[in-house]
């Protein structure tokens, strides 16, 4: 199993755990403030879109960071937005929907960034341990919230 290893700089670790927060408190704020239950899934799929988005931006910036980017690397970089701004186009009573597609999407990426050559040695360990978070609490709140 692949970790965030030591060598992972710790402000981008730390910045990175404080992250997964957003995608873990809407289903429990949810559950304990029922009346927030759709504020709370809306917020959810919103931040998951956003982190999907910034993903893709990721990619395109480490593709760029090369003297001649590979066309198909910041072609692929774009998908990440457009996906996550197809599933929240989606109507909010498919919110679950919502919710799963971008766990699906985060998914995708992740094993995306998994077969990146061309990224830090810290950044697939970092990627698991933010996407396992990321999907816990996507799914809790497909269940919770959707």
């Amino acid at each position: 199993m692949i970790v965030a290893r030591s060598s992972t700089p710790p402000v981008v670790l730390t910045y990175g755990l404080l992250g997964v927060v957003p995608f873990l408190l809407p289903a429990v704020a949810g559950v304990a403030f029922p009346a927030f239950k759709d504020m709370a899934g809306m917020t959810l799929a919103l931040y998951g879109g956003l982190i999907l988005s910034f993903l893709g931006g990721a990619r395109w910036a480490f593709a760029n960071g090369h003297p001649a980017p590979e066309v198909g690397v910041v072609s692929l970089s774009m998908l990440p937005t457009l996906v996550a701004l197809g599933l929240l186009m989606a109507p909010a009573d498919d919110r679950r929907l919502q919710l799963l597609g971008i766990a699906a999407a985060l998914t995708v990426h992740w094993v995306w960034d998994l077969r990146g050559p061309d990224l830090p040695a810290w950044y697939a360990g970092l990627r698991t341990l933010l996407t396992a978070g990321a999907l816990v609490g996507l799914v809790a709140g497909a269940v919770t919230l959707g």
